[in-house]
C-alpha cells in the first residue's frame, strides 16, 4: 500500500490514528477538565487522588454528572463500570487507573512499558480482573489481562498482521469475548477468546459479510463493538457510504448486516457506538466527529436485534461517541460526545441535552453505577 493509501486508511478508521487523535484533541470542552498533573505510566506503585467535585444540576433537571478527578490529563476512551464503586479507565499514552471508593482517590494502574500505546477499550470483571486494548496499525494493536488490579499485567495478544487495526473488545461473560479489526482482505476480522483473554485466536471470515469500500470502525469511546446476553454481538461501522450495523447470533462465527439511518459516506461520518439493553432494543449513535460540523441524525433505534433501524425523531443535537442503557431500565439511556450528555426516556426515539460537559464515553453498572470519561483525565459519576 501506497503512504497515501495507509493516510487515507487511517482516516477512514475515524479515530484509529494518532493523526485523528491529535484532531479530536482540539474539540471544545463544555466544562473545565478535572485534575492538572499528569498521571505516571509506570508500575501500580502510586495511587492518584483527588477530593470529588461538586455536582451541578443538569440542564432541564436532568441527571447530575458529578465530577471524580483523578490528576490524569491523560484522554479516556475505554471505561468499564463495575459498580457505583469501583470503575476502570484506560486512555491515551498507556494510561490505567482504577478506583474501588467511588472516584474519591484513583490508582495508577498502568502497565509498565506502556507509555507508547493508546488504549481505546477496557473490559473489567470486577475490581481485580480487566483486559484493555491497545490501537493501531500492526503490533501496535495489543491486548494485555491483570488478575491482581493491575498490580501485574500479561501481554496475552500482539497483532502480527500490518494490515489489521483493532479497535475495541466486549465480552459475553467472564470467559467468553471478541476483539475486532478493521477489515483485511476486505472483511473485518474477528478475534476471540474463551478464557476470559488469557489466550486469541483468529476466527474464520467465511460467515462475514464483505465490507464497503472505504469502510472501517472508530475506536473513539470502546462501543463499536457491542455484546449482549450470551451469544449476540454488534458492531458498529462508518467511512463507506453507509453506515451500517453487523450483528451475529454466534459470538462471531456469522453476520448478518443492515443498514442504519445514520449518516456517512464520508471518513469522519457513521455509527460510533452500540448499546443494547437486551437481544432485541438497541441504541447507536454517531454523527461527524469533526468540530463545527452538522451531525444530522446522529442517533437510530431497533426493536429487532439490529436487523432494521429507525432515526430517532428527536436525535440528540451533535456528534455522540458513547451510550449506555441505564441500569433497571428499559427506556432510559445516555449519550455523551464533545458538546454534551443527552437523555431519553423513551428508548431512544427522543433526546435532550442535560449537560454541557465534554465525555467520549460513558459505560453503566448495576446499582446505578453509571461512570463517564473523556479527555484531560475527565471522569465523573452520575449522581442520581
Amino acid at each position: 500500500m501506497t503512504s497515501m493509501g495507509k493516510t487515507i486508511r487511517t482516516v477512514s478508521a475515524g479515530l484509529c490514528g494518532a493523526v485523528l487523535a491529535a484532531a479530536l484533541g482540539a474539540s471544545p470542552v463544555g466544562a473545565a477538565p478535572a485534575g492538572a498533573s499528569p498521571a505516571g505510566s509506570g508500575p501500580a506503585a502510586s495511587a492518584v487522588t483527588g477530593a470529588a467535585g461538586a455536582g451541578s444540576a443538569g440542564a432541564g433537571g436532568g441527571p447530575v454528572w458529578e465530577p471524580r478527578p483523578t490528576g490524569s490529563e491523560a484522554r479516556f476512551r475505554g471505561l468499564a463500570a463495575v459498580s457505583r464503586s469501583t470503575a476502570w479507565v484506560a486512555g491515551s499514552k498507556g494510561t490505567v487507573l482504577r478506583t474501588r471508593d467511588g472516584g474519591r482517590t484513583w490508582r495508577d494502574v498502568s502497565p509498565p512499558g506502556a507509555g507508547g500505546l493508546e488504549f481505546r477499550d477496557v473490559e473489567a470483571f470486577d475490581g481485580r480482573r480487566a483486559v484493555v486494548l491497545a490501537i493501531g496499525e500492526g503490533d501496535a494493536s495489543r491486548i494485555l489481562r491483570t488478575d491482581d488490579g493491575g498490580v501485574s499485567w500479561t501481554e496475552t495478544f500482539r497483532n502480527p498482521d500490518p494490515r489489521a487495526f483493532y479497535d475495541c473488545v466486549t465480552f459475553f461473560d467472564s470467559r467468553h469475548g471478541l476483539a475486532m479489526s478493521d477489515p483485511v482482505d476486505g472483511k473485518y476480522r474477528i478475534l476471540s477468546t474463551g478464557d476470559g483473554g488469557r489466550t486469541w485466536k483468529v476466527l474464520p471470515d467465511t460467515g462475514m459479510p464483505a465490507a464497503l469500500p472505504g469502510e472501517a470502525a472508530f475506536a473513539a469511546s470502546g462501543q463499536c463493538l457491542a455484546a449482549s446476553g450470551p451469544r449476540d454481538v454488534w458492531l458498529a461501522t462508518g467511512g463507506g457510504a453507509t453506515a451500517r450495523v453487523l450483528h451475529s447470533s454466534d459470538r462471531g462465527l456469522n453476520w448478518t448486516v443492515a443498514a442504519s439511518t445514520i449518516p456517512a459516506g464520508d471518513p469522519a461520518r457513521g455509527v460510533f457506538a452500540l448499546a443494547f439493553r437486551d437481544r432485541a432494543h438497541g441504541i447507536a449513535v454517531g454523527g461527524d466527529y469533526r468540530t463545527g460540523q452538522p451531525s444530522p441524525r446522529a442517533a437510530a433505534v431497533s426493536r429487532d436485534g439490529g436487523r432494521t433501524w429507525r432515526q430517532a425523531d428527536t436525535p440528540p443535537a451533535a456528534y455522540r461517541s458513547g451510550v449506555a442503557w441505564l441500569p433497571h431500565s428499559r427506556s432510559a439511556a445516555l449519550a455523551v460526545g464533545p458538546t454534551g450528555t443527552d437523555l431519553t426516556t423513551d428508548g431512544g426515539r427522543t433526546w435532550r441535552t442535560v449537560d454541557t460537559g465534554s465525555y467520549d464515553t460513558v459505560d453503566c453498572a448495576a446499582g446505578r453505577g453509571c461512570w463517564a470519561a473523556g479527555e484531560k483525565g475527565r471522569v465523573a459519576r452520575l449522581a442520581r
